[in-house]
């Protein structure tokens, strides 16, 4: 699997040693994974679900059921469609079905997941099943902060379309 998911040029985190990254190699297991993380947890900040969805999407196409990984991005793939129905399209039943599919992949993967606060995500989407206001301004936490787009993500999620 490490073949196809190496990428030399990804930054390690901006703090901590999160699940994913190796301080004694200096790298991440999968650095293609903390790359479409990074990107659509920024896109998904600036309320562009379909684009931060589209990011977690095609990375999760690099691995096989079964995998950490392949749980976390097609949870992350759940969480921007919820949002996206939610915010987009009002159907806040729609995304009930898509958060409670999402909590089920990402129950099990560690807390702190390639710099994602995945804690912080699951108490999120269970309490916005009830209460769907709660993801009025809602961030998703990356390194302990909650970083804003740039424009190199937008032209990321475009070449994905390519």
């Amino acid at each position: 699997m490490n073949e196809h998911t190496d990428d030399p040029t990804v930054e390690p985190p901006q703090s901590g040693t999160p699940t994913g990254w190796d301080p004694d190699t200096e790298a991440w297991k999968h650095a293609t994974l903390r790359r479409a993380t990074v990107r659509g947890v920024r896109l998904y900040n600036a309320g562009e679900f379909h684009e931060a969805h589209d990011c977690f999407e095609t990375e999760w196409y690099n691995y096989g059921r079964g995998h950490t990984e392949s749980a976390f991005l097609h949870g992350m793939v759940q969480v921007a469609a919820g949002a996206y129905k939610h915010f987009d399209f009002e159907n806040d039943d729609g995304m009930r079905s898509l958060f409670e599919t999402a909590l089920q992949y990402l129950y099990g993967v560690p807390n702190d997941y390639y710099g994602i606060d995945v804690l912080d995500i699951r108490t999120v989407l269970m309490n916005a099943r009830a209460d769907p206001d709660v993801l009025e301004g809602w961030q998703i936490q990356l390194d302990g902060c909650r970083p804003e787009a740039r424009p190199a993500d937008y032209d990321y999620a475009v070449e994905l379309d390519e």
